[in-house]
């Protein structure tokens, strides 16, 4: 249920745009107010033009926004004066319109004006806000709306067709109102809400308190209602769906994803999403269409429901169900664009956004976390929305025609051209062992700068933890996660895998870095540190890759693997054998998976680095003391003894490994597979022959 959250210490005394953020943050906050990306609100001032003049200026949420975050720079102003005359006109197309628009604004620099600019515009208030409720839309997409609306409302309102937005359905709001002896809001069918103030509180108090009376209205009816039919099936137990997803999720991801645009996958099992899922009407509700036109670009018309049933607990046969529907859905698809389509449409992937599995939950399909997010997000509105519309009567939604209108809309496309160019790893999820250490960190940062969702796997959780908070407050929320794993423990390599899979649907770059190193004469090498190494260097990165492997084959979208391992791997350093056997052990590993993982576009390689000393976690160990030993030298002069004995004089650095780990994962290395990359400055004696 929605709440009043305005504050009592904002005042009038503000200024009207700081008042509009304020505002449209309140909205947004509350999803079930305000989609993401969706709605927009807008505020009349008196402002100087830059001629020192007064002018009244409106200011709008600009395209591309969501009300939640959006700061006064994402807000467009434009002069009242210049927008007035259009009020005469009878129809104008959207490139007419948006151009119109764009010689309006007061500055060239602010963004573009929201696709519905002219509804705000049109209406003689001072405050306007658009939304979505849910409780409004269940009545907006209700077959008896109107008679809803009537019982609620009594005649405070005006009711607007189905139109799509633009010039026509603001022309349509304005004189609605204009006609109404006394409006206090407009229900637009199947799609929103329009309410008013003369102050930026009251229009938010207006629109708090009308979506308010329909949430009472619709739960008082809820208590005499068998929702969605009743229940069909029981859920699974949360470990069981678990258990499940980590089968089922890669295969999915796999489907919905081709070798040049992959997808990322994420779950939702909360208890609206299994009710809906379980129901005796979920099935036919499902294919109506989408409860709102801003929901049909992140979750197109309908979702994929899964026929399965979960008391089998079968899960081939739930693989197989998935499969074959991924593949109806996308021939479905298809067609319906063909049917559909005008002169220069380019259809956007085929895969479904939403699917849904009975017993299980919800997967959600995005080109990252947040586009998968975002999906989950607006179907949590339309199951809320199916939930109030056939308590009140029953669901209807867009018709094809419609839909695709919407889905394929040049201004609705626009707001996704706002978004960052796809980068060398965007849609890519890479799972870096060893995370936290001063190689790993580099590599976790080189990977996401470039677009990716690292793993931050480390036997040192708080460190990892640590690095992926980092990550996330830099580059964006669930861009990093953070699991304590031992790679000699089988169990803790799977949980981790498996973990990633929950997360992100699957994984394409393993970074095997994880590492120790240990120095001793030949015949001081006890047994302890000679099987410590190898259980590490080599147990550790086979069984890493096994389940990385296996995970990848299951996804049947390639995958690589890059290997971290050391001039030790091909040069016989000195005092060094359990480290140096364990290295050159590891790099041929790497080899025989390459070997083995060309039939399924997995490719393996391996970088070989010396002595990385600075920010390194071996090098602090006792390591450090041991080499220096070795080579008669003090631990301070360590890294010029390093550094001289290179070919080109230089230090290594762990950003350097981190660079050649992403040439050998990216697609610039795509025909480079069992291959062995030294980076050591040159080290004549570690030259391959």
């Amino acid at each position: 249920m929605v709440q009043n959250k305005w504050g009592s210490n904002q005042t009038e005394n503000e200024t009207g745009l700081a008042q509009l953020v304020y505002r449209s943050n309140l909205l947004g906050s509350d999803r079930s107010v305000a989609n993401w990306g969706g709605g927009n609100t807008s505020t009349k001032s008196i402002e100087k033009d830059f001629r020192g003049n007064d002018i009244e200026v409106m200011w709008v949420k600009g395209s591309g926004s969501d009300l939640a975050t959006m700061k006064a720079k994402n807000f467009t102003g434009l002069k009242m004066e210049d927008i007035r005359p259009l009020m005469e006109k009878d129809d104008m197309s959207d490139e007419d319109m948006v151009n119109y628009l764009a010689h309006c604004m007061i500055d060239a620099k602010h963004p573009r004006s929201s696709i519905e600019t002219l509804l705000h515009a049109f209406l003689p208030f001072k405050h306007v806000d658009h939304t979505h409720p849910d409780a409004i839309i269940s009545i907006a997409c209700a077959d008896n709306g109107k008679q809803i609306a009537e019982e609620i409302y009594g005649d405070r309102f005006v009711w607007v067709p189905y139109i799509r937005p633009g010039f026509k359905l603001s022309k349509m709001i304005a004189e609605g109102v204009q006609n109404h002896p006394n409006p206090e809001l407009v229900i637009m069918e199947k799609h929103g809400l329009v309410t008013w103030g003369e102050t930026s509180e009251e229009s938010y108090y207006k629109t708090i308190s009308i979506i308010q009376e329909a949430e009472d209205y619709i739960e008082a009816k809820a208590k005499e209602a068998t929702l969605f039919g009743g229940n069909k099936y029981d859920s699974l137990e949360e470990q069981e769906r678990k258990e499940i997803l980590t089968q089922v999720l890669p295969v999915v991801r796999g489907q919905v994803s081709d070798s040049n645009k992959k997808m990322l996958v994420t779950f939702d099992d909360s208890d609206e999403i299994l009710s809906f899922v379980n129901s005796n009407d979920a099935n036919e509700l499902a294919q109506v269409g989408a409860a709102c036109p801003d929901h049909l670009v992140h979750t197109k018309r309908v979702p994929l429901l899964v026929d399965w049933d979960p008391s089998s607990k079968d899960v081939e046969s739930l693989i197989e169900s998935v499969k074959t529907a991924i593949t109806t859905f996308k021939e479905e698809y298809v067609a319906y664009f063909e049917r559909n389509k005008a002169e220069g449409d380019k259809m956007v992937e085929a895969a479904p956004r939403v699917i849904l599995i009975p017993g299980v939950g919800m997967l959600n399909t995005g080109k990252n976390w947040t586009a998968a997010k975002v999906s989950e997000s607006l179907y949590h509105r339309a199951v809320s929305v199916m939930r109030g519309s056939t308590i009140l009567g029953d669901f209807v939604s867009l018709n094809e025609e419609e839909s695709f209108a919407i889905e394929y809309w040049p201004l609705e496309l626009y707001k996704l051209s706002l978004a960052p160019a796809e980068a060398d790893f965007s849609r890519q999820v890479a799972f870096v062992t060893g995370g936290a250490g001063g190689i790993g960190s580099a590599t976790c940062i080189r990977l996401v700068r470039d677009g990716a969702h690292v793993v931050v796997a480390d036997i040192n959780l708080e460190g990892a933890q640590e690095l992926a908070v980092e990550i996330n407050e830099k580059f964006g929320e669930s861009r990093a996660i953070a699991v304590k794993m031992d790679v000699t423990k089988e169990e803790e390599v799977t949980a981790a895998i498996n973990e990633t899979v929950l997360t992100y649907g699957g994984l394409d770059i393993i970074v095997n870095n994880a590492g120790l190193a240990s120095s001793s004469p030949f015949e001081e090498t006890t047994l302890d540190k000679w099987n410590l190494n190898i259980s590490v260097l080599v147990t550790g990165y086979f069984l890493v890759a096994r389940e990385a492997f296996k995970l990848m084959k299951k996804q049947e979208i390639g995958g690589n693997m890059v290997f971290v391992g050391s001039k030790n791997s091909i040069y016989a350093g000195k005092n060094a054998a359990a480290y140096s056997t364990a290295k050159a052990a590891e790099v041929h590993l790497a080899r025989t998976v390459a070997a083995d993982g060309g039939q399924y576009g997995i490719r393996v390689n391996s970088v070989l680095p010396d002595a990385v000393i600075r920010g390194s976690k071996i090098w602090d160990s006792e390591w450090k003391e041991e080499r220096a030993s070795s080579y008669g030298i003090g631990t301070d002069d360590l890294e010029e003894h390093y550094r001289k004995r290179t070919i080109l004089n230089v230090n290594i650095l762990p950003q350097d490994i981190a660079e050649s780990i992403a040439f050998l994962a990216s697609a610039k290395s795509a025909k480079t597979t069992g291959c062995m990359v030294t980076v050591d400055g040159g080290v004549a004696a570690a030259f391959t022959r």
